[in-house]
């Protein structure tokens, strides 16, 4: 819940006050493709999604509106689905004159040119109409309707894995790149864990810190884990401390976490934990992204009334103040 006392805003209303980056998520896309549905042709005879992440977009309309479905170079070679099959099969031409061609999203307008460029020989035959949901104010001119601008930094749920971001970015990794434990005894069952743990995300580009509450007895057996699963990564950073009961005694992981991120010149960190995402996130004063509740975290500033209102509280009921407090920091 954050910081205690925000005041007249909520959580919600003070992030979209103060947040520089937007996290979209999969769900917020799809009403994003539902509440602009208006926008689209219904006449259309045929939805083209420009691969890949296009083709999430194109899925949901064609499915929305039950059309027909393509790529570029399948609809080029005259291959869809029909409505409701499974498979790719070749189309009279004569059937389809409307075509919806669609990306996720617009930001230079290069891939959305480049899919104009291939079409080009086709637009005598077809009327083309083109949607994004998500545009810049520059990517716009190159749609004929979207859903939201969005000029802020931007990424993405569907390719967060795969983004150059990664690049200098922090990353947890039980939770983020493999399941967490079941069992912790730091003995054989921990270890056993540590060498065949499933993988959840594989990033496909170079990780910048790899950064874990794990003990650093365990590196040799981590690195052989991340070799095996081909994870690249510049730094790995793990927890001196001799067991996992000490570990335990000092307690202060998001602490941990939050000090290095904020010393390092990375500007993301993707954190499992709710509670420990509010920590690195407050401590560090930069975004994190918690896949606990796949929503963006960031520093929660306390309005000039808020601070009075707590000082009051610390103050004069200092146990109901500590008991709020407590409740608002537990996960």
């Amino acid at each position: 819940m954050g910081l205690p006392f925000m005041g007249l805003y909520s959580n919600a209303e003070y992030h979209r006050r103060t947040s520089s980056m937007r996290y979209i998520t999969i769900a917020e896309l799809s009403d994003m493709v539902r509440n602009n549905l208006w926008k689209i042709p219904h006449d259309i005879d045929l939805v083209v999604g420009i691969p890949r992440s296009g083709l999430l977009v194109a899925n949901m309309i064609a499915l929305y509106l039950n059309k027909r479905l393509s790529d570029i170079d399948s609809f080029i070679n005259g291959k869809v689905f029909s409505c409701g099959n499974t498979r790719f099969h070749m189309v009279n031409q004569t059937e389809i004159k409307k075509v919806l061609v669609v990306d996720d999203s617009v930001h230079s307008g290069s891939a959305m040119k480049r899919a104009k460029e291939k079409l080009y020989d086709l637009t005598s035959k077809y009327d083309f109409f083109f949607f994004s949901p998500i545009v810049t104010s520059h990517g716009a001119q190159h749609v004929d309707a979207h859903a939201i601008v969005i000029d802020d930094n931007r990424i993405f749920e569907w390719n967060l894995f795969h983004h150059p971001q990664i690049n200098c970015s922090c990353l947890d990794m039980d939770g983020v790149l493999c399941k967490d434990p079941e069992i912790d005894d730091d003995g054989e069952k921990y270890r056993h864990f540590i060498k065949t743990a499933d993988p959840i995300f594989i990033p496909t580009t170079t990780i910048d810190t790899i950064i874990t509450c794990r003990l650093e007895k365990y590196r040799p057996m981590t690195k052989e884990w991340l070799q095996k699963h081909n994870i690249q990564y510049n730094h790995l950073i793990m927890l001196d401390f001799p067991n996992k009961k000490s570990r335990l005694t000092w307690g202060k992981h998001g602490e941990y976490k939050a000090n290095y991120y904020s010393n390092s010149s990375d500007s993301l960190f993707i954190e499992s934990s709710l509670s420990q995402a509010k920590i690195i996130a407050n401590i560090s004063g930069k975004p994190v992204i918690c896949l606990e509740t796949n929503e963006l975290i960031e520093k929660q500033e306390v309005p000039p009334h808020g601070k009075k209102v707590r000082r009051l509280l610390k103050k004069h009921v200092p146990k109901t103040y500590n008991f709020i407090r407590k409740k608002l920091k537990s996960p």
